[in-house]
């Protein structure tokens, strides 16, 4: 349905000041607001931020694997991560200098630190590669004066060459305290790798010859530092790196925006740091950005918006202003084209002037979406919609209404659209908090069509997947036996999108309302080769130091215990539909004695980086191991029962990897262990050396549909008693049950087939995955398991904990997931959490 409504635009103007001050919490509806940094005493100046750089003439000189072909040229693109690394490039053209070897001249500002890489133009167009296969998202290069710059491209995306290469690894400190740097971006040859607590890095797969080797600052804190690193053939190049850190200034930006744009609406500032809104990951859509990780300004009684920000002097900023995201709603120049602002932040405090142009781009009008959501959405859920031009992009949010009404005003980049297609859906999980009708990341969603006029499109959401029809529970009360020093609470999903974190306090908040005493958070490092192995923090799908930093803060400052348990991510598994990711890994690994050391050097790293994160930090505790290391356990075997060939002297790597994690952090270290029917295959020897074990159950307590809430009470009784309780007796250590069991049929089994005479892994009907349609839902019955375990942990004073895992922090879905965020389960843990604590009788 489409209209005119102008008096939707003063709804709209009003109700927009309110969100946009309980968001960004700085201005009130009943007093003046005030910048902070311009009605100081001592006068601060303001620079407008087009001011001219100066430039220096860089040539770069790249050499090329083989010859081009009739018809090819080769050019240098710049990127613009901002916008989007593939959306606002700039091609300069090089020329031969002989078969192999091209070269260009560019004009580049002093002190900027340019993204760029080569491609390989013709009839289709090419990106260069690693020697892996791999893609470069981009090189860096430092722009401190005129210099000359030597590239080697290794390989293309639509070739492979195989020819000699080697290794840089090396260690980042600061330069004035001498301390190891977690964090920072190493970059050479277009291989990445972000730095460890320790340090270090680890460039593999370079080609043979002289790389220029660049650290970089992922929040600009420190200052660049680049040199040249030469690579032999086979070769490791050992490179220490010392980088200087920068001085913060106040930097105020102040910005007047068209006289066009709905009053009240969010602005936001869209930049290449950290801080504003850069996750260095390649997001949906091609896009890098995300709106909830950028600062939002405040609006002033003279129309204009102000903010200021702690940035470090001297670094290279690139920034804008948006209504949205980097990409949708951003500033453009009059003539349709991108805006992005560049500047290198002066050491003293300074106010930049900033004017956008127009939000437009070309000669389509803006459309304004309007949506009526169901009265069932939770009433802190934030409503964003997400765009389909060439794909499903990043969501972003709506605004307010009230009365279960949200919009969204629509500006750029129409100029490029055409058709397309839009959807809405609840706390930015778009394909899986999804609106019925346009449910799943294969939807084309709702469809659009720009015009020359302006539009109003009205929809409504008949009801949200996963929330269409919220259960309650009916609670039987229990007598409950309340014990000093008991431990309770969730632990959250292994999974992790960078727009997860702005909903981290929510999530805290309603694990504290469960009367939960205990947050288990579990950030991860991936997987992305087999040989060579290569172990590290992945942006995108891996928090980043900071991230968990910020996180363990949220949950203390709730009075919440904090357990780090660290978890891997796999590669996809093969085609074999009986093979999980975890599986295939070790089944295609060629566990050979080089092999099983490096596997093992890269838990050590791993496990000593969250020792450091948890001792920094102030968690408490830190839980090791897993379901996914037992063919690393002494005696280790696959899946299908076969020998690891783990090293004969595996326990003592072990022992060795706990020692050192003990070294860096002072608090509890726990064992993290499956329960497998009469075989729980960590050894006792090292069992003893951490302080108690963090039991993962999922055991079978019924294969009978008909069974009982009592039936599945009384053989979880029976096994804890024949075969956890003599374990625990014999170790000495407290025990913690971490539960986690499916809200689907055929839970109470501890096996939901996957179709292939094999389980389904523990997570795989959580989101973001995709439904497995062969599974039923059955909230109930979730509900009755967890009910029927703390009726037998209650009975046993033995135990010391009761963990829920695979807890989904950023939205609640009644969905079919081991999460039991909104779910009758959650009831359950609410009745049950304060009594067994003693803090309700």
């Amino acid at each position: 349905m489409k209209n005119s409504r102008p008096e939707v635009m003063k709804i709209l103007a009003s109700a927009l000041v309110v969100f946009v001050s309980a968001q960004a919490c700085t201005f009130s509806l009943f007093e003046i607001p005030s910048v902070p940094g311009i009605s100081t005493q001592t006068p601060v100046p303001a620079v407008p931020s087009s001011t001219p750089r100066p430039v220096s003439q860089t040539t770069f000189i790249t050499t090329l694997p083989e010859q081009l072909q009739a018809g090819e040229s080769l050019a240098i693109a710049l990127l613009d991560e901002v916008t989007g690394l593939s959306l606002n490039a700039t091609y300069y053209p090089m020329s031969p200098r002989d078969a192999l070897t091209y070269t260009a001249v560019l004009p580049l500002p002093y002190n900027s630190v340019v993204k760029y890489k080569y491609v390989r133009r013709g009839a289709v167009e090419f990106n260069e590669d690693t020697t892996r296969g791999t893609s470069i998202r981009y090189r860096l290069y430092y722009s401190a004066g005129p210099a000359e710059i030597q590239d080697i491209i290794a390989d293309w995306a639509d070739k492979s060459y195989t020819k000699p290469s080697g290794s840089i690894i090396g260690r980042v400190f600061n330069a004035d305290t001498g301390s190891p740097l977690p964090n920072l971006l190493v970059n050479a040859g277009g291989v990445q790798s972000l730095t460890d607590s320790s340090g270090r890095f680890e460039l593999p797969g370079l080609p043979v010859g002289t790389h220029n080797l660049i650290v970089y600052s992922l929040d600009g804190l420190y200052q660049p530092f680049q040199q040249g690193a030469t690579v032999g053939e086979g070769k490791v190049t050992q490179v220490d790196v010392r980088v200087r850190p920068a001085r913060l200034v106040n930097v105020t930006f102040t910005v007047a925006i068209p006289a066009e744009t709905v009053p009240g609406v969010p602005v936001r500032i869209a930049g290449n740091l950290l801080q504003l809104g850069n996750t260095f990951a390649d997001l949906q859509g091609g896009l890098s950005t995300n709106a909830d990780r950028m600062p939002i300004m405040s609006l002033q009684p003279d129309g204009r918006y102000s903010t200021t920000l702690s940035l470090p002097a001297d670094a290279h900023l690139q920034y804008k202003y948006t209504l949205g995201d980097g990409f949708w709603n951003a500033e453009h120049m009059s003539g349709g084209g991108w805006v992005l602002r560049d500047i290198i932040i002066p050491t003293q405090d300074t106010v930049l002037q900033d004017t956008v142009e127009t939000w437009a781009a070309g000669n389509s009008s803006p459309i304004l979406f309007e949506v009526t959501i169901p009265s069932v959405t939770p009433p802190g859920d934030i409503i964003y919609m997400q765009f389909n031009p060439y794909g499903w992009t990043e969501p972003i949010p709506m605004w307010p209404l009230g009365n279960n009404r949200w919009a969204y005003k629509l500006y750029s980049p129409l100029n490029m659209l055409g058709s397309f297609g839009y959807r809405y859906c609840r706390n930015a999980q778009c394909g899986s908090a999804d609106d019925v009708d346009t449910v799943g990341y294969s939807t084309n969603g709702r469809q659009a069509i720009t015009s020359l006029t302006g539009q109003d499109i009205q929809d409504t959401v008949r009801a949200w997947k996963w929330f269409e029809n919220p259960e309650p529970v009916t609670l039987v009360g229990a007598s409950i036996t309340p014990r000093a020093g008991f431990s309770v609470g969730v632990e959250f999903q292994p999974t992790f999108r960078p727009n997860w974190s702005f909903y981290a306090p929510q999530a805290f908040a309603n694990t504290q309302a469960l009367g939960a005493s205990q947050i288990v958070l579990t950030p991860s490092w991936t997987y992305s080769s087999l040989l060579p192995l290569t172990f590290a923090p992945f942006p995108g799908q891996d928090p980043l130091w900071i991230d968990s930093a910020i996180m363990i803060s949220q949950a203390r400052a709730l009075g919440l215990n904090v357990a780090i348990f660290p978890m891997p991510h796999f590669p996809p598994a093969g085609t074999n539909p009986t093979d999980s990711p975890v599986s295939s890994f070790w089944k295609n690994a060629p566990r050979d004695a080089q092999w099983w050391q490096s596997w093992f050097d890269r838990y050590h790293d791993f496990a000593v980086h969250y020792a450091d994160l948890a001792s920094q930090t102030g968690a408490q505790s830190l839980i090791l191991g897993g379901d996914w290391i037992t063919p690393a356990l002494p005696g280790g075997k696959l899946a299908d029962g076969s020998p690891s060939n783990v090293p004969a002297d595996a326990e003592a790597q072990w022992k060795a990897i706990i020692a050192d994690t003990r070294a860096h952090f002072s608090g509890k270290v726990y064992w993290a262990m499956p329960y497998t029917k009469a075989d729980l295959q960590t050894p006792l020897n090292l069992l003893k050396e951490v302080d108690g074990i963090y039991l993962l159950w999922s055991a079978s307590l019924s294969n009978n549909p008909s069974a009982t809430k009592t039936d599945f009470a009384n053989e979880a009784g029976r096994i804890l008693d024949n075969e956890i309780s003599p374990l625990v007796s014999l170790v000495n250590k407290p025990l913690f049950l971490a539960v986690a069991y499916p809200s689907a049929a055929g839970a109470a089994s501890g096996c939901i087939s996957n179709g292939s005479a094999g389980c389904l892994d523990w997570l795989a009907l959580s989101p973001p995955n995709p439904e497995v349609n062969s599974v039923s839902i059955d909230l109930q019955l979730q509900a009755d398991i967890y009910e029927s375990i703390l009726t037998a942990v209650n009975a046993r004073p033995w135990i010391s904990g009761f963990i829920s895992r695979g807890y989904h922090p950023p939205v609640a879905l009644q969905d079919k997931s081991v999460s039991v965020h909104s779910k009758p389960a959650a009831d359950i843990l609410w009745y049950w959490f304060p009594r067994m604590l003693g803090t309700i009788r």
